[in-house]
């Protein structure tokens, strides 16, 4: 059978959910040693994060370093899609068990970085959410578009061109085992013989 992007997000959603909790400190820590690494190297101030989900990377150990430094904005549920808020505690579990920060009457349409949960990525390196498209229509509105980072809680990565044309991809995947930087790189077949990464492939 042909895989589609629906029967990708499952194996990777599958994945995700089956794999070994003893470790998760452990993963996250990772995620947000690679996280902070990169956000070393930006000059720039205003970022928008994810509040995780159960069974996504934790971001607030990264967020709660950041804010010190940096302008956070996190999602907030409008239709759809949603907007950036500041973010500010306490944070409240709306819809799809999101935590969010209050509402704000600022129609804030630019930022520096993006740092977007990922289930997986395809030949392109666009992004396999949750099939909601919140992310997608986001993107659509922005001025210009941000330094995006993806992140994912495992890697789950397939050669095939699945994604569509409104998909967003990325300048970085940060994961527990691996961030690859050099996009150019996962796209050559001579990659997977690369020492110095392993590619999960769910092809």
């Amino acid at each position: 059978m042909a895989l589609t992007k629906t029967t990708f997000r499952k194996k990777c959603l599958d994945k995700i959910k089956n794999s070994s909790k003893h470790n998760r400190f452990y993963k996250n820590q990772k995620i947000n040693f690679w996280l902070f690494e990169e956000l070393k190297k930006i000059k720039k101030r205003r970022i928008l994060f994810y509040t995780s989900l159960p069974f996504e990377a934790d971001t607030a150990k990264a967020i709660k370093k950041m804010r010190k430094k940096y302008t956070i904005y996190v999602p907030f549920m409008q239709g759809e899609s949603f907007k950036m808020v500041p973010f500010r505690l306490p944070l409240k579990k709306k819809k799809f068990g999101i935590y969010e920060a209050g509402a704000s009457l600022r129609d804030i349409k630019k930022i520096d970085v993006a740092i977007v949960p990922v289930v997986g990525v395809d030949g392109n390196l666009q992004r396999v959410g949750f099939g909601k498209g919140m992310y997608d229509r986001f993107f659509a509105k922005l001025k210009k578009r941000p330094y995006t980072i993806f992140i994912q809680s495992e890697f789950c990565y397939t050669k095939k061109f699945i994604c569509d044309s409104y998909d967003i991809t990325c300048d970085v995947i940060i994961t527990p085992n691996i961030k690859v930087q050099n996009m150019a790189k996962i796209r050559n077949k001579s990659a997977k013989r690369d020492t110095n990464w392993r590619l999960n492939c769910l092809c």
